[in-house]
């Protein structure tokens, strides 16, 4: 099944516009170090989107921090900025990492985070934290990022599976690239533009039946009837986001819904 989750629509619309919603009492922020892009969310005590803001980013690569300096420099520039809006300073924050790294890569996640002066008081996988957003309690969520393509497996609401394998937004852009002979940001401004829905997703398929491919690895065996596919805020942003349906009946097509 496809969710369309009225928060994160709403969070989308807030970092789309730059807004701030009114709040009351202490925020909660999140910061996603992605591979193609960094994500700081900020909530009320209720969940609601109050702000947030994303920035193009190279500086993690397939969840393994490969620019330290840059991740530090770019959380610390959004949280002054988000700071400056909301006219307060946030000082603590929980981060996303994908399933089945390394601890000392989780390690470097957190001090990124940490490096801008916010306390991490949580560190959770991409996949079972878009699980908790989507509000799944059995079944698949797919976390479709811009390095990596996760799963969470839940069962009753807890998370009894988790994996992560390298598969994402970029290496769609680098298959685009490819294929019509430009370089990396001219493939990623085209896989952004919606107009060039019908030149880039015959291209870019063989990677969602990849994509397809990992997930039914992840999931023979485990009598999992429900997939939810999330993806990331690069993609939605793309032409590819359009073409979700099709996703799905690739995914359909190698592992049979029970």
């Amino acid at each position: 099944m496809l969710v369309e989750n009225q928060k994160l629509a709403e969070f989308a619309a807030l970092v789309s516009s730059g807004d701030v919603r009114p709040f009351e009492g202490p925020l909660k922020v999140g910061v996603d170090l992605g591979t193609a892009n960094i994500v700081m969310a900020v909530t009320d005590q209720d969940n609601r989107p109050v702000a947030g803001m994303t920035t193009h980013s190279t500086v993690v690569r397939d969840g393994i921090v490969v620019d330290y300096v840059g991740a530090v420099r770019a959380v610390r520039t959004m949280k002054a900025a988000l700071e400056e809006k909301l006219g307060v300073a946030l000082t603590k924050a929980a981060t996303a990492i994908p399933p089945g790294i390394l601890d000392g890569n989780v390690r470097c996640i957190a001090n990124c985070v940490e490096g801008a002066d916010l306390e991490v008081i949580k560190v959770m996988d991409e996949p079972t934290a878009a699980a908790a957003v989507l509000g799944i309690r059995d079944g698949a969520v797919v976390d479709v990022g811009g390095g990596t393509t996760g799963i969470s497996i839940l069962r009753d609401g807890k998370v009894v599976y988790t994996a992560d394998e390298a598969t994402g937004g970029t290496h769609m852009t680098l298959v685009l690239s490819g294929y019509y002979d430009i370089g990396r940001d001219e493939a990623e401004k085209m896989k952004l533009d919606a107009s060039q829905e019908q030149a880039v997703f015959p291209i870019v398929y063989p990677v969602v039946e990849k994509m397809a491919s990992i997930v039914k690895r992840f999931v023979d065996s485990r009598q999992v009837k429900d997939l939810s596919v999330n993806l990331k805020m690069s993609l939605k942003k793309s032409c590819i986001s359009r073409r979700t349906n099709r996703m799905t009946a690739c995914l359909s097509r190698h592992w049979a819904l029970q």
